[in-house]
């Protein structure tokens, strides 16, 4: 089954709601960076919750990056994500292993106490960041308080990934529902009820509900309307060009110093992993260029 995104709203426009199946997205992602289970859990938690913000964006060109900066193991995390559902990421230490807590992938205690950065580059002279302490370092919880004390937005946050025996992934989604400013109080206590019935997104993922069912379940009674669905993928866009801009920034003298080593060398892009080779010769060049 496909990745995608649902974008719907109820009560009238009171509350608007996103939701999605993200299964192949983190599973390409555990390919790429080789992440453990629990790296792999909170990686995928936080690229699901890209894709569902960047496709809040409004425009082609705008940008979304979460960061995650914990002291725990995992050493942060960092999403990127554009207004199309194409998305991607990486884990600072993506061999990161923990026991399990409560029975559960230990994404708190990976994480460890820190913050969330969001970052939203939408084409103007400078791009809005937002920062908040990181709650609980489980992620949903996180961006829930994010959008209530960053953004002034009342928001509920479900997030999910679900491991197989064999450390693939089994499933994999979350949902954003928002609070609209004109919602009226009836709503906003049927949305939290709606809320505690709600066991977790794995659980209904795994019973082979789609996002559609998702939000059947939090906008129950409140005449859910689907506004629209979109395709959503771990894509990069990095290429030999621009890892080469990597490159050139190390400094003349480090190139130089490559170049009389006489040794190819090897750059991986820290979001998907992809290995760029450059000879010697191709160092030469990079230097004549960058005069």
């Amino acid at each position: 089954m496909e990745d995608y995104i649902v974008r719907a709203t109820a009560a009238d426009g009171q509350v608007r709601g996103f939701a999605a199946t993200t299964r192949q997205m983190v599973e390409t992602a555990r390919q790429r960076h080789n992440t453990s289970p629990v790296a792999t859990a909170a990686l995928g938690r936080l690229l699901s919750a890209g894709a569902m913000m960047g496709s809040m964006m409004k425009n082609d060109t705008d940008m979304l990056t979460l960061q995650i900066r914990g002291d725990g193991p995992i050493e942060g995390l960092t999403v990127t994500a554009d207004s199309h559902g194409n998305v991607k990421g990486y884990a600072g230490n993506p061999e990161v292993m923990l026991p399990p807590k409560n029975g559960k992938l230990d994404v708190g205690g990976a994480v460890g106490i820190g913050l969330l950065k969001v970052i939203k580059d939408m084409g103007l002279k400078e791009p809005y960041s937002g920062q908040t302490i990181l709650v609980s370092s489980e992620i949903a919880e996180d961006l829930t308080y994010y959008f209530a004390n960053s953004e002034q937005v009342p928001s509920s946050v479900g997030l999910g990934v679900l491991m197989e025996k064999d450390n693939t992934v089994d499933c994999a989604g979350g949902f954003i529902i928002q609070m609209m400013p004109f919602a009226q109080e009836k709503t906003i206590c049927k949305v939290e009820e709606n809320l505690k019935k709600l066991s977790s997104v794995t659980s209904i993922l795994k019973q082979g509900h789609m996002p559609e069912e998702l939000l059947e379940i939090l906008f129950e009674g409140l005449g859910l309307e689907i506004t629209d669905t979109m395709p959503t993928q771990f894509y990069c866009n990095c290429s030999k060009e621009r890892v080469e801009q990597a490159v050139v920034s190390i400094g003349r003298k480090e190139i130089q110093a490559m170049i009389e080593d006489g040794e190819d060398i090897e750059v991986k892009c820290h979001f998907c992993n992809t290995a760029y080779k450059y000879t010697v010769e191709e160092l030469k060049e990079i230097i004549k260029r960058s005069k």
